[in-house]
């Protein structure tokens, strides 16, 4: 039998939500990798691992926020806690490689299609494997060609958002960047929705195990949301946020810029004014 699913029980509002959801951790994670190439080494690694938490939650909470209004009409649908909380490790630490990758290695065309690849394919594996944890009296099935156009999707717009954060530019570029990226991320979430078929079978009344949609969803989104809104205050306060690519290219060459030497004729040279006067030595015949 077929189950009847619906992706939109509360209307447009879960997907809104998780639009604006993925924006937000999107806007973060860019800002996060856009500051790690302007620091010492040996802060870009707090930068980077910060930017991979804050848009792998970001998509995380996206994704479970649109699975709020997902629904089979014929069966209620629950949540494995184990899985569900693996596909977070699955976005973080996949978006963290890709992120790594083109913060170390800059925005060449090698790196951004390594780490876009690898970051893309870290979105697509968490929705799955997300959707993997769902336990409902019934089987998951999927059309082959649709699931490969949401990891297409994904692979894409990973990679575009890597380039993005590289680019080094000012805030409201980066804030148009999350956007394209948010509606990337949620274009890939529903592709692979609507590649799913629900075969449901057993009794109406058969045990499916797990916890329900409002039991774990709900509680489980508390410790990523904390962690969005810290990782937002962390970047406002950051002094170099709003600043443009000129202003940033600009700190970083004063930055880098070695000591300017005074000339030993500068009055304004301290050095000048310790100096001994220099007393004229004999003149040789090369000098008359």
């Amino acid at each position: 039998m077929q189950g009847t699913v619906d992706g939109f029980s509360y209307g447009w509002v879960t997907p809104v939500a998780a639009y604006l959801m993925a924006c937000l951790g999107g806007a973060l994670g860019l800002r996060c990798t856009t500051r790690s190439l302007l620091v010492a080494h040996s802060w870009r690694p707090g930068w980077l691992a910060l930017g991979s938490a804050a848009i792998g939650s970001g998509i995380w909470t996206m994704h479970f926020i649109a699975m709020m209004g997902f629904s089979v009409e014929e069966a209620p649908i629950h949540y494995d806690k184990a899985l569900t909380f693996a596909s977070l490790a699955v976005a973080i630490v996949m978006v963290g490689v890709g992120i790594f990758i083109v913060g170390y290695r800059g925005a060449t065309g090698t790196a951004l299609f390594t780490g876009g690849t690898i970051t893309g394919l870290g979105v697509a594996s968490m929705h799955y494997l997300g959707m993997a944890g769902m336990r409902l009296r019934g089987t998951l099935e999927y059309n082959t060609l649709t699931v490969s156009a949401s990891v297409v999707i994904a692979v894409v717009a990973a990679t575009a958002a890597l380039w993005a954060a590289a680019q080094v530019r000012g805030f409201l570029w980066s804030l148009g960047a999350s956007l394209v990226m948010g509606l990337a991320v949620s274009g890939m979430h529903y592709t692979g929705m609507a590649a799913l078929r629900v075969h449901l079978h057993g009794s109406p009344g058969a045990p499916t195990g797990g916890d329900s949609a409002a039991e774990i969803l709900a509680p489980m989104m508390i410790g990523p949301l904390a962690f969005l809104l810290l990782a937002g205050v962390i970047v406002m306060f950051d002094p170099l946020m709003v600043m443009g690519k000129a202003d940033l290219q600009s700190a970083a060459q004063r930055q880098h810029a070695p000591y300017p030497v005074p000339r030993s004729g500068d009055r304004h040279d301290p050095r000048a004014a310790r100096r001994p006067p220099q007393r004229p030595g004999p003149r040789t015949p090369q000098s008359w």
